[in-house]
Parts: C-alpha cells; structure tokens; sequence
C-alpha cells in the first residue's frame, strides 16, 4: 500500500505543473480573450437595447402621429359634412323660394287669364246679343214683308 500512496504521489506531484499550466492559461484566456469577448457582447446588448427603445419610441411618436392624423382628417370630413349640409339648406331655402315665387306668378298668370277670359266672354257675349237683336230685327223685318220662304 505504501508502494500505491509512493506512486500516487509521484502521478500528483507530475500534475501539478500541468495544473498550474492549465490554472494561468485560464487566466490568461479570461483577461485576453474571454474578457474582451464579454465587453464587445454587453456593448453589442447595450447597442441592440438602445435600438430597440428608440424604434420603440419611434412606433410611439408615429402612432400619435397618426392619430393625430386621423382626428384631422375626422374633423375635417366634420367640416365638410357641416358645409354639405348648410349648402344644402340654402338651396332648399332658396328652391322654395322659388317655387313660392312661381306659385305666386301663376296665380297671378291664372287670374290675369280668368280676367281677360271673363272679359272676352262679356265682350263675346255682348256682341252675340248684339247680333242677335240685328238677326232678330232682320227676321221680324222679312216676316213682316211677307217675303218669308
């Protein structure tokens, strides 16, 4: 048992050198290129971070934007619709009025007409008595002749 502890403390003490090669090779490793690595990457986190919050606030800034778009452009079909209906009332307004105003024409057209109509038929009527008396004096005057047929 001896002769194993003597052989296992000889294999032990051949692995320190290799132990303490390993030791400052990951030290070395860890300050030359791990620790390098690790500063580029958390830069490269930072980087992609800043990024990503200022397209964040970008979307934010361009989706009030549009909603602010969006309320004009609201607003200004209120507008319009406000100036279709008002343009629409004054032309209302303004067919009745006419129409008022040929109703009016018209009555006056239609008692102007009836007027002179009535006028006519006095005057038409006053002529066909007048001519009737004439026809009628004619007929009394041949009857009386005795030249009747």
């Amino acid at each position: 048992m001896d002769a194993l502890l003597s052989s296992l403390g000889g294999i032990l003490l051949n692995a320190v050198p290799t132990f303490l090669i390993i030791v400052l090779l990951h030290f070395y490793l860890k300050a030359t290129f791990f620790g390098p690595m690790e500063k580029v990457l958390h830069q490269r986190e930072e980087a992609t971070a800043g990024a990503r919050k200022r397209a964040e606030e970008a979307l934010a800034k361009a989706n009030e934007k549009l909603r602010q778009y969006d309320q004009m452009m609201q607003a200004a079909r209120n507008d319009i619709y406000k100036d279709q209906e008002q343009i629409r009332k004054d032309l209302k307004i303004g067919q009745e009025s006419q129409v008022a105003e040929a109703q009016a024409k018209s009555k006056e057209m239609i008692a102007a007409a009836r007027h002179q109509l009535a006028a006519e038929a006095a005057a038409a009527k006053q002529g066909l008595e007048a001519e009737a008396r004439s026809l009628a004096g004619k007929i009394s005057a041949q009857i009386l002749d005795g030249r009747a047929a």
